[in-house]
Order: C-alpha cells, then structure tokens, then sequence
C-alpha cells in the first residue's frame, strides 16, 4: 500500500533519550571450565550476566538446553541478548557465538483498525532504520470496530480476528527484515500502540464487554508477554510491550501520542486530537488531563460517503472550487486517474463548498440538488462520476458534531473555553494530510492561531518507539494512563444535547470561528453584526 500514515510524529518538546531498551545485549568472554572452576554452565553465564546488569537473570528452560553447545562452539565468547521483567529481573532472550553487540533490533507497532505501520528500530541508538505499512488483514471481517467486536464474541471469531491481525503483522516483520538483510529472529523487542479494542484483539482477549455498559475491557494494562504465544514471527521469547488504555474507547494509541506530544510535561493548556475510525481527544496540561473519544471515522476512511475510498494512489485528496464559476480543480494522490475521494478530500470539499455557497450552514445544498459533482465520469478511471451527496454531507455533519460535542463538553468541565488553549496536536495520518484551513472552515478543528497548531503524524507509533527505547518512558505513559480523567460519552446526556445542536457550518456559535466569519462575511454569506 502506498506509505502513507508512515511518518512518525515530531515531539517539539524532545529531550536526550536515556537508551533503556526493552532488551538489552551483551558481550561476554566467559572462562572456561576447570577443576578450579567447574561452575555448570548455565550457572557460569548468568554469573557473568548478573555481574554486568547488577539484578538477577531467569534462563527458560529451551534456552537452557541450547547454552553448553553454543559456548563451547563460540569459545566461550558470545552474546547474550536479556529482556527486562521487572525493575533490576531479566529474562534470557537469546545467545549468540561471537560479539552481535553492533545487530540489536527492535519494532515499534502501530495497530490502527483500519492500517498498520511497523518501524524497524535500531536499539543502540534509537534510530528508525525502516518503515512499513499495511491495511488490517481483519478489514475483511469488518471495516468498524463494533462489527468486529461483534465476531470475536466467539471463540472462533476472536482466533479468526488475532490470526488475520497476526498475519498483517508477520508480513511487515519480512518485508522490513528482507529490505534490510536480517533474520526475523534478531528482532528481540516489540512495542505496540493501539486502541483497547485492537489491544485486546492482538493479544486475543475476548472484547464484547467493551460495547456494552458498563464499556469493560478485560485489561488496559496487559504488561508483557512473549512474542511466541503471540505467534510472532521474531525471535520468541522477545518481550511484547502494549502500551496501556485508559477505558474502552480511550486507547495506548492515545497515551503514545501524548508521550509524543509532551503536552503533560507543559504548563500551558494543550488539546490533542486523533480523528481515525474514532476521534479521540485529549485536554490538560502536566497538571491534569481530560479525555474523550467517539466513533468518527467512517464518515472520513471512504466507508460511508458514496464515492468514498482509502487514501490510496487515484484517491481525491485536494479540492479547490471557483467561488465564482463553481469549478473544480483537483489533484490526486500519486498523479494517477481519479477513482474515487478520500476524508482529506471530503473535508477540502465540503470547506469548498461552504466558502463558495453551494451549500449552507446547515449543510444543505441551496439549490434543492441532491449531489456536487467533483469528477464527471468522462474524467473518472471508472467511468462513474465521483460525487459528495447530501447523504454525504449528512454523516459528515455527524462525524464534525461528535467532536464539537466533546470538545465543549471538555471545555465546561474544567471552567474554560477554547482561547484558553496555547497547542493544538493533530494527531494520525488523517491529521497529517489534512489541510489545516479547510478543516477549520467546516469545525472539524478549532479555530486557533496557526502558529499553535501542531501536525504529529503517527503519534501511536513514536510512542511505540519510545517506549522500547525507554523504561522512563514506559513509566511515564503508565503515568499518563492514570492520571487521565476519561468521560464516557455513551451515557452522557450533556454530550447528546450539545451533539444535537453542533451540526452547523462552522459551529453554532459563530463567534467561535473568527477567520472563518470573517471569510464569510468578505464573500457575502452571512451579514456583518
């Protein structure tokens, strides 16, 4: 698939990372056996292990068998990769004739509903030497959470869920280990960002409770694990990290693009937000933290709106309309024939078609049409026009509500309003595609100075590699999971009344929308007060 969603986030706030990788490795030159010294073999490395990590070193039972033959066939000179349990406990993860010391490899994961990106990480110096990306093998079984959730209510579906996720991942795993000439084996650490759904469907924990009140996961915290029961195909006994969930619906993806951010290492009010299949919202400061989330997506990943698509080569993904003639210049991603329109050109549309009067506040087309045509179907790849509807626009209007909703619902809570906010975050690869002016025309985003707003690209999965990179930072997101806040929207009666009433074009309230009145008023929709 084309690499979009790739870009990991760029942390304003990055400070000198202290390395300490969720494995580490280690080169020995054990002495050999003697009379004087006939130590047992396994008792002789971790001897020498203990000495260089100063805590205590757990040797599985298959490695056990392995280490007389691998020392005597190296010489006694080798490399033991250990993997962190707990503060000052290691786990042996593997052992190497030689010094590998310079091969230390890591993958930090980010699993969304709809795509997944996998980053090979070099652990000496925390440097991404690759990235892939795929869609979600579970797709198949459902584009939307619920759906899937749904499925994995049985044992046969929540094995056919992991396993089509299992294998997305495996496929990455050889992509990115033939392009850079390594066995799959030598990726001793994984960290993961997702939301608690995908979460609990990578681990293979039954998810129907989370769609149900009272939204129970079976953990937000799940801790490590090994890659073998997983059926991961690096070395086996590599610790997996899941970063944790805050609540059902508020996810580790969430938490990875917090730590991405470093909102809660600021004074000043931040608001974070990652619109994907759910849009997710974070408020506060390092003082305290506020969150949310909703579903959104599907009105903006091509599911709903009627020529819709992925962001794929061929997809729609800038619309200028002429306020004058009405018409439509547009590009494509890739250069490549229009096939169809993807949420970033959705969103430059609708803004588009504000600002030039096809449509009005309410998202209604003012001349009784039913559809704007983008793309006549001469233009079109597929001989179809490619076209944004009234119904269209009617689930976006939802999609823009929702966040609206929650955002004044966070706003209240806490005694403050949207000038109060000093950063913006737009998280996700929709945030990093998305033209910033057309999202604020709409609502979709606040109407705040340009210079505070912040694209992250993929914050899920530079939290990721943080966390491999960092136990400071691990601890640090656990943190971060805790001290938020979360308010469940599904049985808050204030968010529905404030959703019912935010389906306008920019807002309700006007006011709130300052450059966008002001764009208006220049241009004769709305009257001067």
């Amino acid at each position: 698939m084309a690499a979009k969603g790739v870009i990991l986030a760029e942390r304003p706030d990055v400070l000198e990372l202290e390395l300490d990788p969720l494995t580490r490795k280690v080169y020995l030159e054990l002495a050999e056996p003697s009379l004087a010294d006939n130590r047992a073999d396994v008792d002789r490395l971790v001897a020498a292990l203990q000495g260089k990590l100063g805590g205590p070193v757990v040797v599985p039972l298959d490695l056990m068998r392995r280490v007389p033959s691998v020392l005597r066939e190296a010489g006694w000179q080798v490399t033991a990769t250990v993997g962190f349990l707990a503060p000052g406990l290691w786990n042996l993860v593997d052992l190497e004739a030689g010094d590998t010391t310079r091969r230390h490899f890591g993958l930090a994961v980010d699993i969304g509903t709809t795509t997944v990106v996998a980053y090979l990480v070099d652990m000496r110096n925390g440097q991404v030497l690759g990235a892939a990306a795929d869609y979600n093998g579970q797709v198949s079984a459902g584009e939307d959470l619920l759906t899937r959730i749904c499925l994995a209510g049985t044992p046969e579906g929540l094995e056919q869920l992991q396993r089509a996720l299992i294998n997305t991942l495996n496929g990455l795993i050889k992509r990115l280990a033939q392009s850079h000439e390594l066995e799959t084996r030598e990726i001793s650490a994984v960290a993961v960002g997702a939301n608690t759904t995908m979460v609990h469907l990578f681990l293979g924990l039954d998810p129907s409770r989370i769609c149900m009140a009272p939204y129970i996961p079976v953990t937000n915290n799940p801790g490590l694990v090994s890659a073998g029961q997983l059926g991961l195909m690096v070395n086996p006994r590599a610790p997996v990290y899941c970063l944790p969930s805050v609540a059902s619906y508020l996810g580790g993806d969430v938490v990875g693009g917090v730590l991405a951010s470093g909102l809660h290492r600021r004074s000043e009010l931040s608001l974070f937000v990652d619109i994907g299949t759910n849009a997710e919202i974070i408020l506060g400061n390092r003082d305290w933290l506020l969150g949310c989330a909703g579903a959104a997506g599907p009105a903006l990943e091509g599911g709903v709106a009627a020529s819709g698509m992925r962001a794929e080569p061929g997809a729609v993904n800038r619309v200028r309309i002429d306020p004058q003639t009405r018409e439509v210049h547009y590009t494509t991603i890739g250069g490549a024939p229009p096939v169809g329109i993807c949420g970033s050109g959705l969103v430059d549309c609708l803004a588009e078609m504000f600002l030039a009067g096809i449509i009005d506040r309410a998202g209604r087309f003012k001349d009784g049409r039913d559809r704007f045509v983008v793309v006549s179907a001469e233009e079109s790849a597929t001989g179809k026009e490619i076209a944004v509807t009234q119904l269209d626009i009617h689930n976006f209007m939802r999609t823009k509500g929702a966040v609206n909703a929650a955002l004044e619902l966070l706003l209240e809570s806490v005694g403050l309003s949207l000038s109060d906010i000093e950063y913006f975050y737009a998280a996700g690869a929709f945030g990093q595609y998305l033209d910033l002016e057309s999202a604020i025309t709409i609502g979709l985003y606040p109407d705040l100075p340009r210079e505070r707003m912040v694209r992250l690209g993929n914050a899920s999965g530079e939290g990721a590699r943080l966390a491999l990179l960092s136990g400071a930072i691990r601890r640090e997101g656990e943190a971060i999971a805790r001290n938020i806040t979360y308010i469940e929207l599904n049985a808050n009666q204030t968010f529905m009344n404030k959703f019912v009433g935010s389906k306008f074009l920019p807002h309700t309230n006007l006011d709130l929308f300052p450059t966008v009145k002001a764009k208006l008023i220049e241009r004769g929709l709305v009257e001067a007060v």
